[in-house]
């Protein structure tokens, strides 16, 4: 059974068959068993769906891109052409070593952001309860989400935000060390806004506001991020109730002015705030830099921060590397681990059953009333030869071969020296004797 990561992301596929290929959370279980029941071969799938990527994981008995490929044109608006040109595959290792870059954000249009771990975390959840999660994915899931932690955690990847809407929220956090205690206000009711929102509440934000010129679009943010909404017009009462105020509409002049932001000051009783204004034109007066106790900054400012964080991103990546690659041969590792268990298994029971056999032949003896040491020495004696005929006949047809690698491996494995050996075989008849009454 071999691991195959199959899909498309932000950088092999325009955003136009991104979203063709896409499939929406809401049908994701009906997905994977359709995938499962249709595509023969593949015993285990997952899949995660996102705005920058679709990935198909899934455990096969063979090569099935192809077929995974044809599949797509048959419930996708896609073509093969198509796919073929933006689709990738990578497998086994090489499949936990991706993964494990997807769930760590090393491998997000913005890198490192944090939202992609859970989201990999939710398909595979997804595909356990559905029931197209065994013992492969498992442990992929399970030793990818165990490396890319420790990028989280070991290095700088996901500390320093990159998107203006991350970075806004950012300074808050920064500047509010309880942002559970704090209410922000959004002005405007756009997609910036949103993410604002979305991040805001990532944060754990006390209480969110929107505030937009039309009361019926900051009604519908509101409702989609679990906030109020009030009209523009509504804001210099409502100022000195907020800690935090971004703003972001595309009005063309500024729609808070320094008065009202020195009016909510006074009512504030001089506690700090910040607002940050990521509008272009700006939407908060410039004068309001100059007020005490108001923390003002501009998208300018954003921008110097973000781009000194991408650098410092791009090099927490760079020692983040080997902790995927640390990760991947774990991964690996644990693989072959857990292939060797059904060997390990058939072995114990094999000696087992030889010492069972055993044991019950000497009970059987002391019943008859013969000497219990005189047994028990018979016992060891017995359970030795039965248990090292095996590898003393695969040692002895290796030497025969002029195996060396073998030879070399037996005696690593049992601490031997062939020097001992080799004295043992000529002064000791009786253990050659008690080998050869064995294998006959």
């Amino acid at each position: 059974m071999s691991i195959l990561a199959y899909g498309l992301n932000h950088r092999t596929a325009s955003l136009d068959l991104r979203e063709r290929v896409a499939f929406s959370p809401e049908d994701l279980d009906r997905t994977l068993q359709a995938l499962t029941s249709e595509v023969q071969g593949i015993e285990e799938a997952a899949i995660i769906s996102t705005c920058n990527r679709t990935e198909i994981y899934c455990a096969t008995d063979a090569s099935r891109e192809e077929d995974i490929s044809h599949w797509l044109t048959d419930t996708r608006p896609v073509t093969l052409s198509e796919l073929k040109g933006a689709s990738y595959g990578h497998w086994d290792q090489d499949a936990a070593r991706h993964a494990i870059r997807v769930a760590s954000g090393l491998d997000s249009q913005m890198m490192g952001e944090p939202q992609i771990m859970g989201q990999f975390k939710s398909a595979y959840e997804v595909a356990r309860k559905t029931g197209t999660v065994g013992p492969e994915l498992s442990l992929l899931s399970r030793m990818t989400l165990r490396a890319a932690k420790k990028i989280r955690t070991h290095t700088d990847i996901g500390k320093n935000p990159t998107s203006v809407a991350y970075a806004a929220v950012s300074l808050a956090d920064q500047l509010f060390s309880n942002l559970n205690q704090r209410r922000a206000l959004l002005l405007g009711a756009g997609e910036t806004a949103a993410l604002v929102a979305e991040h805001l509440r990532a944060k754990n934000i006390a209480e969110i506001w929107v505030a937009n010129r039309t009361l019926e679009n900051a009604q519908i943010l509101a409702a989609r991020v679990g906030a109020s909404a009030i009209q523009l017009s509504e804001v210099p009462e409502h100022l000195a109730n907020f800690d935090i105020v971004i703003a972001s509409t595309g009005s063309t002049i500024p729609v808070v002015g320094k008065g009202a932001v020195e009016a909510a000051i006074l009512q504030r009783k001089r506690r700090p705030m910040l607002m940050v204004d990521i509008a272009v034109p700006r939407d908060i007066e410039s004068g309001v830099s100059s007020l005490a106790d108001v923390y003002l900054y501009t998208i300018d400012d954003l921008a110097k921060i973000i781009e000194v964080n991408k650098a410092k991103r791009v090099e927490a990546a760079d020692s983040a590397e080997s902790i995927v690659a640390e990760g991947a041969n774990a991964y690996q590792r644990e693989r072959r681990l857990q292939r060797g268990q059904a060997l390990l298994k058939s072995f114990r029971a094999q000696a087992d059953a030889v010492r069972i056999q055993e044991v019950e032949r000497t009970l059987k003896n002391l019943e008859k009333g013969d000497n219990a040491e005189e047994l028990i020495q018979q016992l060891s004696k017995t359970l030795t030869q039965k248990l090292i005929h095996p590898p003393t006949a695969a040692i002895r047809s290796a030497s025969a071969e002029g195996r060396q690698d073998l030879l070399t491996y037996f005696g690593e494995l049992y601490d031997l020296d062939p020097a001992l050996s080799e004295d043992a075989d000529q002064t000791s008849p009786i253990q050659d004797q008690n080998i050869n009454s064995t294998d006959a």
